[in-house]
């Protein structure tokens, strides 16, 4: 597959899944991806790159555009094998040099998966239970760890308040991403 070629074939997927996606796609857009500081871009880039940055904010672009990538390639993952293949194969033919749409592939979506957040603070919870369980029986049953000769815990003391800060914060941190606080000031553009 020649350069050209596998950029056709990316950009015509990309194209399918915003369609499907109702996303709107300018034909800009679209040239955009074609872009490449070599040789190989089919209009002069740098009167490309002016009108697109005229037109277009690049973070912007290029999450929306990294988006739809994922979703195209998801979803003829599961449709179509010989499709895949044809995808990777493009992948790999543009690897060997520098082009844009790489970049454009390689931000990734920035988009969580599902209840990822939710998972996230239910095993701090778990982790947390756990830990205040075993420590209820032990007191409970005068459960004690032998180290030598002596009766004395197995953690010292120091560690274990330590250990026990961490998980705090770290069930303080899971609580406060899953209900979208932030102690962070928001940028201002």
């Amino acid at each position: 597959m020649r350069v050209l070629e596998a950029k056709d074939f990316l950009v015509q997927q990309t194209a399918g899944q915003a369609a499907l996606e109702n996303v709107p796609l300018s034909d800009l857009e679209k040239r955009m991806m074609y872009f490449t500081e070599t040789g190989e871009c089919p209009e002069d880039p740098i009167a490309l790159n002016d009108a697109f940055e005229a037109e277009y904010d690049t973070d912007e672009y290029e999450a929306k555009i990294s988006k739809l990538m994922h979703h195209a390639y998801q979803r003829i993952k599961k449709e179509n094998p010989e499709t895949t293949r044809a995808w990777n194969d493009a992948m790999r033919t543009l690897r060997k040099g520098d082009h844009y749409i790489l970049v454009l592939w390689d931000v990734g979506p920035k988009e969580r998966p599902p209840y990822d957040q939710l998972k996230l603070l239910l095993a701090g919870l778990l982790l947390a239970g756990t830990l205040v369980g075993v420590m209820l029986l032990r007191s409970h049953f005068g459960i004690a760890w032998k180290r030598g000769p002596k009766t004395t815990s197995a953690i010292p003391t120091w560690l274990q308040r330590v250990l026990l800060t961490l998980l705090i914060l770290g069930i303080g941190r899971s609580l406060v991403s899953f209900f979208g606080m932030s102690s962070r000031p928001k940028k201002d553009d």
